[in-house]
């Protein structure tokens, strides 16, 4: 695929990474000739200096014959720009934008064909947010990711010393379960090599286990896996740019948020724009603000400021004064995977959260979600099967028919996508429902037509080979 990634920062590099190591023709446009000649040092891709949003670079780039257009520079404007021009000019067949503005996002006419032809929009901000919400839920976990429309849950949790589940085999995990409740381990790493999970593997403490199940049963299953001491009700954010702003409004109202900012006419907006955040002016490297305001008390800090090193600092400083679990934003790679396990809990690469929701639109088959995990270095696929079993090499096969590659495990399957099903019932009685029906895969479950299969892949150069088993040959259509 000939794709064009306008924008060479953060994500525009990350997606460029992820993407030359699938064999697709890149070409990354900046203004930027040291970030550019960086990019082409590394990786085996084309690059072209100058302004994205003008025809004749968007023509040097080669966007006459491009399959794709990745807009991802910082400003709206030029990506807006950039995908109109790829439609009415160039004919690119997709386009892809980042958009910070709410104006744009909110608004999807301002995106159709017949304005800015925008096919999809991704919202880095709002990814990581979504992202961070969803550890404060589960405070315990590693990473906690969704699929199949948040029907199933995929949850990575460090095994305690003394956990009902340590030195026992994989099989007897289910006897420790709630009754009607299902649960698939798929996933651990055991000092950081990955061991393949079959029902006679132990458990051990310290290993990292990605767990999956339905979204009503993931937390009497991570229980058992992974105690969760305290519920998190104090949560401090340090940084009230984009993210700390979104992260302020998502939380509040739930827990006590206190929000830290270091510029005072942004503190001075913040506090408008908040309802019950408390929001503080001043440094969150700051010691003596940082013990005033109780941090031995929170339950929660987040460090999600632009600065990689400021995030460390706080972090770090707010663990060793009391802080029961500290997560910190870390634009660098380097950095993250430095720090983590040491005294702060969880580094959070930016990139790497956001990548995956634009990886959904670059696989080849019907893949409906990508979820990078590990830094990038293992993946996880929502991928829907089609066709039958003549024209497909998974359909109508049992999972253990099928010649998966090693390091490759199916999951689980959400079956009748669109059927809506009781699921469980409020304190008032009121049914909740959702739609599909989770099954958790064992060796002899069936492929079946249009279900929503759940792989995980413990190295990122296994997804090819996933993506080809999954193409319907010819006699499908």
């Amino acid at each position: 695929m000939k794709i064009i990634i306008l924008g060479a920062g953060q994500v525009g590099s990350s997606v460029a990474e992820g993407l030359t190591s699938e064999q697709n023709d890149i070409t990354v446009v900046d203004f930027d000739n040291g970030r550019l000649a960086y990019l082409q040092q590394r990786y085996d891709l084309r690059t072209v200096a100058g302004d994205g949003a003008a025809p004749s670079t968007l023509r040097r780039a080669g966007a006459e014959d491009a399959d794709m257009i990745i807009a991802v520079t910082q400003s709206d404007q030029v990506n807006l720009v950039a995908c109109k021009l790829a439609h009415s000019v160039f004919n690119v067949p997709t386009r892809i934008a980042r958009l910070r503005s709410p104006d744009f996002l909110k608004d999807a006419s301002l995106l159709s064909t017949d304005n800015f032809a925008v096919d999809f929009a991704l919202c880095p901000e709002q990814v990581i947010t979504d992202y961070i919400h969803r550890l404060v839920e589960f405070p315990e976990a590693l990473q906690v990711l969704s699929f199949a429309r948040g029907r199933v849950n995929l949850v990575a949790v460090r095994v305690y010393e003394g956990g009902a589940t340590v030195g026992k085999p994989i099989r007897l995990l289910r006897e420790l379960l709630p009754p009607e409740t299902d649960a698939r381990i798929a996933a651990i790493f055991r000092r950081e090599q990955p061991v393949a999970p079959g029902g006679d593997t132990i458990i051990e403490a310290g290993d990292e286990v990605f767990l999956l199940a339905a979204a009503e049963h993931i937390r009497p299953v991570l229980h058992q896996l992974r105690r969760m001491t305290h519920p998190v009700e104090r949560i401090m954010v340090a940084g009230g740019g984009n993210i700390g702003l979104r992260l302020a409004k998502a939380l509040e109202g739930r827990y006590q948020v206190k929000l830290l900012e270091s510029r005072p006419q942004r503190a001075e907006l913040l506090a408008n724009e908040l309802n019950d955040t408390l929001v503080l002016h001043g440094a969150a490297t700051d010691e003596g603000l940082l013990e005033q305001e109780n941090i031995g008390e929170m339950d929660l800090f987040l460090a999600v400021t632009n600065d990689d090193e400021d995030n460390i600092m706080a972090s770090s400083l707010a663990k060793r004064l009391g802080c029961k679990r500290v997560v910190a934003l870390i634009n660098r790679r380097a950095y993250a995977e430095m720090i983590e396990g040491g005294p702060i809990d969880i580094g959070i690469s930016p990139a790497q959260v956001s990548i995956g929701t634009l990886l959904a639109y670059v696989r080849h088959g019907d893949v409906a979600v990508v979820h990078s995990l590990r830094r990038g270095a293992a993946e996880a696929l929502e991928i829907v099967a089609h066709g039958d079993r003549k024209t497909s090499k998974v359909v109508g096969r049992r999972i253990d028919e099928i010649k998966w590659p090693e390091g490759v495990t199916v999951a689980a399957l959400v079956r009748h996508f669109d059927k809506e099903l009781v699921v469980g019932r409020s304190d008032d009685s009121t049914a909740i429902t959702s739609h599909g029906e989770v099954v958790i895969a064992h060796h002899d479950t069936v492929i079946e037509a249009d279900d929503h299969v759940i792989v995980f892949c413990t190295r990122k150069k296994l997804v090819k080979k996933v993506e080809q088993l999954f193409q319907v040959g010819f006699q499908f259509f």
